[in-house]
């Protein structure tokens, strides 16, 4: 009988592309990558509007990517009129329609595939994984804080 493995970084690595890929199936079917996901989820999240910067900032904390990619992404989904600028005296980006109909097809496509991928794991251990991720998580930005 083979032990199971230890949690460790590769662990977490392997399991995090593993889904990653198949959430890249699911999105390139609709021409999405998974950073404007990323961004029409967090709006969504924020019922379909959010502050720019609050939305940069989320995906640039969530990412570990920059401001200016951020930025690139925004624009692109603006320009395919997924996202749309509200005015105010705080830059908004909001849903469109598209960008609606769009998030609700991946939300779709996504309880599918956890379903699939979660439905016989017992609840217990799902919430046990959930808490040291969620720890493991908070201590590497604690690390990247430092630098």
């Amino acid at each position: 009988m083979t032990a199971a493995p230890t949690v460790n970084g590769q662990v977490i690595g392997q399991a995090h592309y593993a889904t990653r890929a198949v959430l890249e199936g699911l999105l390139a079917a609709t021409g999405t990558s998974f950073q404007e996901s990323v961004a029409l989820n967090a709006t969504a999240d924020n019922g379909g509007s959010i502050e720019r910067h609050r939305l940069v900032e989320r995906m640039t904390s969530t990412l570990k990517t920059d401001a200016p990619t951020v930025e690139t992404v925004l624009t692109g989904l603006v320009t395919r009129g997924l996202l749309e600028e509200q005015p105010g005296d705080v830059a908004r980006l909001a849903h469109t329609a598209a960008g609606s109909a769009l998030h609700r097809t991946h939300r779709a496509g996504i309880a599918e595939i956890t379903t699939r991928l979660y439905a016989d794991l017992p609840a217990e251990d799902l919430a046990a994984a959930a808490r040291v991720l969620t720890e493991v998580t908070a201590r590497a930005n604690a690390v990247l804080a430092e630098r």
